[in-house]
């Protein structure tokens, strides 16, 4: 990672190495459920194109999760025929189950899949990749919704599509437009911290890990797709919506909750403009400034609701006595709740006494300009009266702004206790660093109490030398080697021809497959 010590300029990551020839850069993987009569054309045109057009060393994972026709024989004939080519053999079904495994797995720095059936155009493969090769997002997605992208199917999924995508909107505001395109990039170090969050192992995989990766703050990038829908495709509509909405719910309630331990992968390189301090700008201004708008605006409209009402009961003075306090003691708890992030009884009497000083100055600024309007006119109108109220209050507002951030709840974030992410050394692993490398991180979240609980190291960008993968020594190609995901990822390596894993978490279960 490279970081500019300039405060006007922002980090930038480094760009991936190229690495030496036969060093996979990209990792495609295709996961396929029965598709003997698609799977080969559909490994030759993407093997012509990679290699036309792609300027890095590839590998192409068919992933076959429990197919029962001939896909697997298929899968091993085309990995002994290219070079490039390697086939998985999963017993579980389940698309995202498939992902995770071969995801985890795998060596290359950037991880992509798309669907056997090539709905997508292979055009946009190096636009969805690139960011992700040189540092600039985590993750990339196809986007059959973008303005410009041209998309050939039926209306029925075309409103299906549009209404999942208003559901993600509206229950889990999410801002990304096409969660279920297959057609999708993460880079590896991304990928590992990211995967052991996600639980779903079927077509919520892609919506899951999208909302969990746009929340922690990781960037997601989205390139518009040409796509033609596939007539002959064997998903089930109705399941896989009925599963997609449970899916919702349940990210949906954990994320409400504060199950998902998302400070895990918030920034987890370091390398957000957000984590750096810039001179001359005090830290959380801008949203204190639009929490101070909110609140002020609706005070307002309180404000003035209470003076037309104790204006019927009084003169002017008394009016604006009286609907000032009120809604001045409302403001202060409003701000001090939503505004500064003050929670808890502790010091709320005397941040109330400081508000009352503050309604004073603001009771001064207003009362003096109706004593100046009723000196000007013996009788005004009470549109005049509101009007010249109006304007003494925003004259008033800045200054009130002022004197709470400063007076009333100044920045004490060391006297509040909170979760905060800690990080402690760790002997490396042999294995998996040089002896010249320091130790890797392990990461927990300290409590208000003092204890630590503890989670899995995060991810360093990794250097060239991390890329290369050990040599690949050719086997039958009929071959099988029974090993768990987990020592496959440790490995490393790609040394079997066919593998066959057990799926990450040995209690999964794929209700497709029941």
């Amino acid at each position: 990672m490279r970081t500019d010590s300039s405060p006007g300029t922002l980090p930038a990551r480094e760009h991936l190495p190229a690495g030496d020839a036969g060093t996979p850069v990209l990792d495609v993987v295709i996961p396929v459920y029965n598709e003997e009569k698609d799977l080969q054309p559909c490994v030759l045109r993407l093997h012509e194109h990679l290699e036309r057009t792609f300027p890095y060393a590839f590998r192409i994972t068919i992933a076959d999760n429990a197919s029962t026709d001939t896909t697997p024989l298929v899968s091993r004939r085309l990995e002994a025929e290219i070079p490039e080519v390697r086939a998985f053999r999963l017993e579980q079904k389940g698309r995202g189950r498939a992902l995770r495994t071969v995801w985890s797995a795998s060596d290359a720095p950037v991880l992509a899949y798309m669907d056997v059936d090539l709905s997508t155009d292979l055009n946009a493969l190096l636009p969805l990749v690139a960011p992700l090769i040189s540092g600039h997002s985590d993750l990339a997605i196809g986007s059959r919704l973008a303005r410009s992208s041209r998309v050939v199917r039926g209306p029925k999924r075309e409103f299906i599509s549009r209404a999942y995508n208003l559901i993600l909107r509206g229950s889990l505001q999410a801002r990304f437009s096409d969660a279920q395109c297959g057609f999708k990039a993460i880079r590896r170090d991304v990928a590992q911290v990211l995967l052991p969050l996600v639980e779903d192992t079927g077509w919520f995989f892609d919506t899951e890990m999208l909302v969990i990766a746009e929340r922690a703050g990781l960037r997601i990038h989205e390139v518009p797709v040409d796509w033609v829908d596939d007539p002959d495709s064997t998903v089930h509509i109705v399941k896989t919506a009925t599963d997609d909405l449970k899916g919702v719910w349940r990210v949906g309630k954990a994320l409400a909750t504060g199950a998902l331990p998302l400070d895990r992968i918030a920034r987890p390189f370091g390398d957000d403009p957000r984590d750096r301090d810039v001179q001359d700008v005090p830290k959380g201004l801008a949203r204190q400034l639009v929490g101070f708008c909110v609140v002020g605006g609706l005070s307002t409209l309180f404000y003035l609701l209470l003076y037309s009402v104790f204006r019927q009961f009084g003169g002017s003075q008394t009016a604006n006595a009286l609907a000032l306090l009120v809604s001045a003691v409302a403001n202060t708890a409003a701000n001090r709740r939503l505004t500064f992030g003050v929670r808890g009884r502790g010091g709320a009497v005397r941040h109330q006494a400081q508000g009352l000083v503050v309604f004073g100055i603001g009771l001064a600024l207003t009362s003096g300009s109706l004593a100046a309007l009723n000196a000007a006119s013996s009788d005004p109108a009470h549109s005049t009266e509101l009007a010249v109220l109006i304007a003494a209050n925003l004259a008033a507002t800045v200054l009130r702004f002022l004197l709470f951030r400063a007076w009333v709840f100044p920045d004490r974030d060391e006297d509040q206790p909170r979760s905060t992410v800690v990080a402690t050394h760790t002997p490396p692993a042999t294995h998996a660093q040089p002896a010249t490398q320091p130790a890797t991180p392990s990461y927990g979240t300290q409590q208000a109490d003092g204890t630590q609980q503890r989670y899995a190291p995060l991810p360093t960008r990794p250097t060239a030398h991390q890329y290369a993968p050990a040599p690949y020594t050719p086997q039958s190609p009929y071959d099988t080697t029974e090993f768990r995901a987990g020592e496959a990822a440790e490995q490393r390596s790609w040394k079997d021809a066919t593998m066959r894993l057990d799926p990450v978490r040995p209690t999964d279960t794929d209700p497709r497959s029941s």
